[in-house]
């Protein structure tokens, strides 16, 4: 599979077209409108959240309720650009210098986007460069996520770091089950399974939000029900873990990615770090433990993935850093832009959602077919050959 999004921050809608999706799926729009509110909350959050009520539209590929084999359209409507439809107009003979940006903002795309396509309104750069983007990838997952369904491959984010305030991870947690930990999550205002470490997030937020500042942190997506395989060991561009971290750091203000034990595993002995294998005639093959995060050799293990990634503080603050208008050449204080002191807690929805469309690729890469029923008996023939192993 592979989409292509299109569309600006305060433009009309962001649209998404997907190709690839076999046909035969049951496909919830309901579902994908309950993953993108989601995205729009978390303690922190700005302004542009209360404008914005995300619903997706869905204009091809799907037909009663079941995808059709053809290319899939997703369109997000921006409500906000009821309020910027001069600004963000595509008629040469509306054009204005209202809201021209002058001042690239620190941290942000803005310079070099200006400079490398010759802009010289740097609107231009930011309107695509925004996080606002990431609503209709969260929609794209949101889909994904639904073909994968009827092979019992589940996900989850959570929030186990703000602004230095640490909670566990997954592979430290002990829960009875997956549904157990997302209510708990879901019960948080940060999204964090710890309600002691969510209370101290919330009191860095709001600390920096007095301060006229931001904060990062980082967030946890855990696949389950993931069989044995996906990915290749034979080339580069075909290991698991290689896409997963490249979905992660496609995502607005991410800087970091970790898989299992991830960075820690510097600090430990290979005796520490490496997962022993053992077999029972119940479970087949499996690790006695984790760390590997699912990942082996390129190839999930069949163990729960866990991914990790680090996003910074976001870059626009309302007490601006200094930069140089592109016009005068002099020192100025970058411009502002609405923004949210922290948008960790949304930031893992978005993480979730980017894996889920990057776990269904490789899980129709290694399943393919052009039908739900071709899919599913491929998937069973391989179930029974791993069983018999």
């Amino acid at each position: 599979m592979k989409f292509l999004t299109a569309g600006e921050s305060h433009g009309p809608q962001l649209t998404a077209i997907i190709e690839g999706i076999p046909s035969g799926f049951t496909i919830s729009i309901d579902k994908i409108n309950r993953i993108l509110k989601k995205r729009q909350g978390g303690y922190g959050r700005g302004r542009r959240m209360e404008i914005e009520s995300d619903q997706v539209t869905i204009l091809s590929g799907v037909r009663f309720g079941k995808t059709t084999g053809a290319p899939v359209t997703l369109a997000i409507e921006n409500k906000d650009y009821s309020h910027w439809k001069k600004i963000m107009s595509i008629y040469s003979e509306d054009e204005n210098n209202e809201r021209r940006v002058s001042k690239p903002r620190p941290g942000h795309a803005d310079l070099n986007g200006g400079l490398k396509y010759n802009l010289k309104d740097l609107r231009d750069v930011l309107e695509r460069s925004s996080a606002r983007e990431t609503a209709i990838r969260v929609a794209v997952g949101a889909l994904a996520r639904q073909l994968l369904e009827p092979f019992q491959i589940h996900f989850l984010s959570h929030v186990i770091n703000i602004g230095g305030i640490t909670a566990d991870s997954y592979l430290e947690l002990e829960l009875t089950s997956l549904e157990e930990m997302k209510n708990q999550i879901e019960e948080s205002e940060v999204r964090c399974i710890s309600p002691h470490k969510s209370a101290e997030m919330i009191k860095v937020i709001d600390r920096a939000k007095t301060n006229g500042d931001t904060v990062g942190g980082i967030v946890e997506v855990v696949v389950t029900g993931i069989p044995v395989g996906l990915g290749s060991h034979v080339h580069w561009d075909r290991k698991l873990d290689g896409r997963l971290g490249q979905a992660i750091l496609s995502i607005q203000a991410f800087k970091g990615v970790e898989i299992g034990i991830g960075f820690d595993a510097a600090n430990r002995f290979g005796s520490e770090v490496h997962d022993e294998i053992v077999y029972s005639k119940e479970r087949g093959f499996y690790r006695v433990t984790n760390r590997a995060g699912g990942i082996e050799g390129g190839m999930s293990t069949g163990e729960p993935i866990v991914v990790r990634g680090i996003m910074k503080p976001i870059p626009t603050l309302y007490k601006p850093l200094y930069s140089v208008d592109i016009d005068t050449k002099e020192p100025f204080q970058a411009s502002i832009e609405r923004s949210d002191a922290c948008a960790v807690p949304a930031a893992s929805i978005v993480a979730e959602n980017v894996i889920a469309f990057e776990i269904a690729n490789h899980f129709f890469e290694k399943f393919s077919g052009d039908s739900y029923q071709e899919i599913k008996g491929q998937f069973e023939i391989f179930q029974s050959q791993v069983k018999e192993y």
